[in-house]
Formats: structure tokens, C-alpha cells, sequence
């Protein structure tokens, strides 16, 4: 049930996302979308935490800031495989969208998981 709300919180960021930032454009179903938020939690679980342990060494230096370019680039990757969602612009603007996209994915996505239940209790 948890797993659901996720992708749910997951689909609504992203909705809400493209639906805020011009450039990021969501082309598609709900059926599509829902797809689109498990990919981005696949991405995120899978090739996130490879990309992390790559970039440690800048990632230490930076003082943890190289994981904002970290999630831009997972945003990016998502949005190339899903091919449901486009971000307009050269490669230089996709990147600065893709940024400010995954900062508002990720306060978003923060916000809603305040209101799940707590499976400690």
C-alpha cells in the first residue's frame, strides 16, 4: 500500500511539475503518467546510487551540492526513456530546466509524504 503511495506522490510531482515549468511538457494518459513515476522511481533506486558512488570524490568536495546535478541528470534520463515527457530547449537549457524540475519534484514529492502514515508505529 506504502509502494502505491509513493508512485502516486511520485505521478503528482511530476504532473505538477510539468504543469508549473513551460519547457517540461507531459504528453500522455494518467495510465502514462503513472508509468512515467515508476521509471523515475526505478531510475532513482537503481542507477541513482551507481551514479553516487561514481561521483563520490566531487560529491565530497562540493560538500554534497553535486547531488542536485546528480538528480537534474536522473530527471533528464527519465524523461529521455519515457519519451511521454519532453524538456524543450538546447542541451545547456534541458540541463537548467531538468535542475530547477528535480528541485520541485523533489520538494513536492517531500510536502506529500509528510501526510502517509508512519509504518513504524
Amino acid at each position: 500500500m506504502r509502494l502505491i503511495l509513493r508512485i502516486l506522490i511520485t505521478a503528482v510531482a511530476l504532473w505538477l511539475t510539468a504543469y508549473l515549468i513551460d519547457p517540461i511538457q507531459f504528453e500522455g494518459s494518467l495510465v502514462n503518467l503513472l508509468l512515467v513515476a515508476i521509471l523515475f522511481g526505478l531510475v532513482n533506486s537503481l542507477i541513482r546510487p551507481l551514479v553516487k558512488l561514481i561521483t563520490l570524490p566531487i560529491n565530497v568536495v562540493t560538500l554534497g551540492l553535486f547531488s542536485l546535478v546528480i538528480n537534474a541528470l536522473m530527471f533528464m534520463l527519465v524523461a529521455w526513456i519515457s519519451g511521454s515527457m519532453t524538456i524543450e530547449g538546447n542541451i545547456i537549457q534541458q540541463f537548467l530546466w531538468a535542475f530547477v524540475g528535480s528541485i520541485l519534484v523533489s520538494i513536492v514529492s517531500t510536502i506529500l509524504s509528510w501526510f502517509l502514515p508512519d509504518s513504524r508505529k
